[in-house]
């Protein structure tokens, strides 16, 4: 497994992403709307960052991490080749799974969440690309 993308979460994507490319020089290598989410992924040498703003209409995770929270760091992601093996090696160390299978993602990935009361308080999630 490899380092992927940390998951930001924010009230204006757009802003960010301007912020971070001028900043960072980070172009956006990918933008959808998805799930609720307007979300824009930044290209850093070895990963990315994935700006995940809710729509208008959203009222999920996202949406509920900024109201308790406000905007910053989500979920840490890491690559797995075989995300159902990488969910197998997390039951069979113990961790409890958010998701117990993988479901779509942005970018067209499988995903898979682990929670973050097994994890040091990190939420943390499997894609497989």
């Amino acid at each position: 497994m490899h380092f992927d993308h940390a998951g930001i979460a924010t009230d204006d994507a757009a802003t960010l992403a301007a912020l971070y490319r001028d900043l960072l020089d980070a172009p956006i290598a990918h933008e959808e709307r998805f799930d609720g989410l307007d979300v824009v992924f930044l290209e850093l040498d070895g990963g990315y960052f994935e700006l995940l703003e809710p729509t208008a209409d959203a009222d999920g995770a996202i949406a509920g991490y900024l109201a308790d929270h406000g905007p910053g760091i989500h979920h840490l992601a890491v690559a797995t080749d075989d995300i159902e093996d990488a969910l197998a090696a997390a039951r069979s160390a113990g961790v409890d799974l958010i998701d117990e299978e993988p479901r779509p993602g942005a970018w067209g990935h499988d995903v898979a969440f682990l929670h973050p009361r097994s994890t040091g308080g990190v939420l943390l999630e499997f894609v497989e690309h």
